[in-house]
């Protein structure tokens, strides 16, 4: 039997934060074929469909039987910078502006895959992580998955027929995502960014990064400054 978490679009509160983090226990296929992994994603969301039974479920991961799913992975998911041209996955983004206390950003990872970036020896020897460095913007470890998340959703809006598919589910699920190992969720990104768009707020989140800010920390826009720091993306 395994554990894992998955993510049900919510609104905002002083628990769920837009994303309610919900468990389920299921039964557990061993090995690394993609068919065993995909046999786990069956068990999970049967498990889940106990619980929600009339709601669709969306795996979000390289193994997701749903090729959507496929896509929506952050190892696919393509984010373009409009004012270079510059195209890079969410992970190797994510990836490249981890900063340690002895290195980084290893900026150079923004040209690799998302496998290469991610197995990158130098993001295992260079001590602890202490923030993220994203081109000119630093960002705090805290809040644990505002750095990712923010990555996420501004790429799934960036994509016309993902951003359209992604709205027709409210549970998501990553089967490789173990909450004993890891902070930073694809399918919590996921839902987030269902929920802001369901409560009108995605938009709003999306103008710059302080809105972004206000919004997962408070629950609406409270900035009134016209000194705002532009989105990156728009920039």
């Amino acid at each position: 039997m395994a554990e894992r978490k998955y993510f049900v679009v919510s609104e905002y509160n002083d628990t769920n934060m837009f994303v309610e983090e919900r468990t389920a226990e299921f039964k557990w296929h061993s090995g690394f074929a993609i068919s065993q992994k995909q046999k786990s994603i069956l068990e999970f969301h049967n498990a889940i469909a106990k619980e929600y039974p009339s709601e669709e479920i969306l795996e979000i991961s390289s193994k997701s039987i749903n090729p959507f799913g496929v896509a929506l992975s952050a190892f696919n998911l393509m984010i373009t910078h409009k004012k270079s041209g510059n195209v890079f996955s969410v992970e190797s983004a994510f990836q490249s502006s981890k900063v340690f206390q002895y290195g980084g950003p290893y900026v150079d990872l923004l040209e690799k895959n998302s496998k290469e970036a991610k197995k990158d020896e130098r993001l295992r020897n260079s001590g602890k992580l202490i923030c993220f460095k994203f081109y000119k913007t630093t960002w705090k470890l805290e809040p644990k998955t505002s750095f990712y998340d923010w990555l996420y959703i501004n790429a799934v809006a960036q994509n016309d027929e993902l951003r359209k598919e992604i709205l027709k589910y409210k549970i998501f699920t990553d089967i490789e995502f173990n909450h004993n190992k890891s902070i930073n969720c694809q399918a919590r990104a996921a839902a987030l960014y269902v929920s802001l768009f369901n409560v009108g707020l995605l938009k709003t989140a999306l103008e710059s990064l302080q809105a972004y800010h206000d919004v997962i920390s408070t629950g609406k826009h409270v900035t009134n400054s016209d000194n705002e720091q532009l989105n990156f993306f728009d920039q």
